[in-house]
């Protein structure tokens, strides 16, 4: 049977014709040996549709903090241009996508994410930003993956009295990493992994290592909860789980394969 692979794929990625079609490659070439399941955001394009009608941003710790004109927003970018664009580039490359949301058919189900207790200690109220429940089973993702389908997943997610809520991709990516206890999930952005100080890749974290980071401020606030998706995805019982500088489209292949990458990181337990 083939392994199961979680594929985490930042906005930025995605941005352009061009690199949505190299993506798109990737992923036809990394789905022949695997059972892939993509996630992907898009941060930047709802940054630019916000401000074209004059909503202010607000983030914390990497969470958007979302009202109910926000997740309008929302909704409209990433489960209608994005998702709709990068299906039909994968499926120009050759490939097999399917594109859903959270919403579909118990792939996401959730309920409103608790406080938020941020790393300048404040605690902020998130809005209609969902946490996925840890009990749900992704029916519908495993059966497209056994068909030879690659789900390619907008994040966000329902309720179960039907009210959509955002939820952050990194943790999205996580919860279903664990969920299907992927052999892999690799969360793949526009830095070369995770940073230190000296803004070096750091080859290998551990959860102290990760403490450290977050305390320190050296992990800024997207990274900040990258790091805790990953956590969350090996807890669960994901086996592997790496963040990698997906700008080169390749070394996503090789890093689903499990292949050693440059300006990797991989996060143990």
């Amino acid at each position: 049977m083939k392994r199961v692979a979680v594929l985490k794929l930042g906005g930025e990625l995605l941005e352009g014709d061009q690199r949505m079609i190299a993506i798109g490659k990737a992923i036809k070439s990394a789905a022949r040996k695997m059972r892939l399941i993509v996630v992907h955001g898009g941060g930047r394009e709802i940054d630019a549709a916000l401000a074209q009608v004059g909503i202010p941003k607000r983030q914390v710790d990497g969470l958007r903090v979302t009202d109910a004109e926000t997740l309008h927003i929302v909704v409209s970018v990433l489960a209608g241009t994005i998702n709709t664009k990068f299906v039909a580039a994968i499926n120009a490359a050759g490939g097999k996508a399917i594109g859903l949301t959270g919403a579909d058919a118990g792939v996401a189900p959730v309920e409103k994410a608790a406080p938020h207790k941020a790393t300048s200690g404040e605690t902020v109220d998130l809005g209609m930003v969902g946490t996925p429940l840890k009990s749900a089973s992704p029916d519908v993702v495993e059966t497209l993956c056994k068909a030879g389908y690659v789900p390619v997943i907008a994040c966000i997610g329902a309720s179960k009295n039907g009210k959509l809520f955002n939820v952050n991709a990194d943790t999205l990516a996580g919860s279903l990493a664990a969920r299907l206890k992927a052999k892999r999930l690799v969360i793949a952005g526009a830095t070369p992994g995770v940073l230190d100080k000296r803004q070096q890749t750091i080859p290998k974290l551990n959860k102290e290592r990760i403490e450290k980071l977050v305390k320190s401020g050296t992990a800024n606030a997207g990274m900040v909860a990258k790091l805790a998706a990953c956590q969350a995805a090996l807890k669960g019982g994901a086996k592997s789980v790496a963040i990698v500088d997906g700008r080169a489209p390749r070394r996503l292949v090789k890093a689903l394969a499990g292949e050693k990458t440059p300006a990797t990181t991989k996060i143990t337990d």
